[in-house]
């Protein structure tokens, strides 16, 4: 069962974002001017990263930052109401940096979790999964990046996958989830998509929806200069008229 849960940032979190978008929408806007779609690729790569890192929680891009982010508050609840209610959740997230986060505030909750990136070992990555799926194991949230753990796991003990943040290219996020939703699986897996309400998040997924292709080529950096991409698209992304 998958569902869109959306959230409104905190007052503060929003003039972050409010101000970070029109300085970037007009630093890119200007690159494409000057420089033409094809070698503004990096500059708005880069605008739609800081955007995103804002969504999930603004101390990603801002060291200083003190406040709160309002996703990570609505996640830690659900994983909150989840452990005490005896489920096991996948947490996913394309930001190793956010996962980090969520592991400071579940060790702040007092919740055991495991956490598996990139930089985990064969060995270590095979034990981790050997033991979230034990039965006995009160273990119950797992932390894993979605490049790392999208594919080549099987972990039926989970009932609950959390996508922190969304990532554009469903085939992929749906791979993430089979990871509980395999064979073997006896129960109902719950699907939580967060979003950030009125931001990037919301208008990539309403872009994607007229142009599938235009996820790929978002995050790779592909054919922005073929004319599939066009000016009226990148504001339409950036919160623009």
């Amino acid at each position: 069962i998958e569902s869109v849960t959306y959230c409104n940032m905190t007052d503060e979190q929003a003039e972050l974002y409010t101000a970070l978008t029109r300085k970037l929408r007009d630093q890119v806007l200007a690159d494409v001017e000057s420089k033409g779609m094809a070698k503004s690729q990096m500059s708005i790569l880069d605008a739609l990263l800081k955007l995103r890192q804002i969504c999930c929680d603004p101390a990603l891009l801002f060291e200083e930052y003190k406040g709160e982010s309002a996703k990570l508050e609505m996640c830690v609840d659900l994983i909150r109401n989840a452990v005490e209610n005896g489920h096991k959740i996948l947490v996913f997230s394309q930001f190793t940096t956010m996962l980090s986060r969520l592991a400071d505030r579940l060790e702040n909750e007092e919740t055991a979790y495991y956490m598996l990136t990139g930089s985990t070992g064969k060995e270590k990555r095979a034990k981790l999964v050997e033991e979230f799926n034990k039965e006995d194991n009160p273990t119950a949230v797992f932390l894993i990046s979605l490049k790392a753990g999208g594919t080549g796991l099987n972990l039926t003990a989970a009932d609950i996958v959390i996508h922190y943040d969304p990532w554009w290219n469903l085939a992929v996020q749906n791979q993430a989830t089979d990871r509980a939703h395999r064979i073997g699986q006896k129960n109902v897996v719950n699907v939580y998509k967060l979003i950030a309400k009125d931001t990037i998040e919301e208008n990539i997924v309403k872009l994607q929806e007229k142009k599938h292709a235009l996820a790929d080529q978002i995050l790779n950096g592909a054919d922005m200069g073929s004319g599939s991409f066009s000016r009226e698209e990148i504001l339409e992304l950036l919160g623009g008229k």
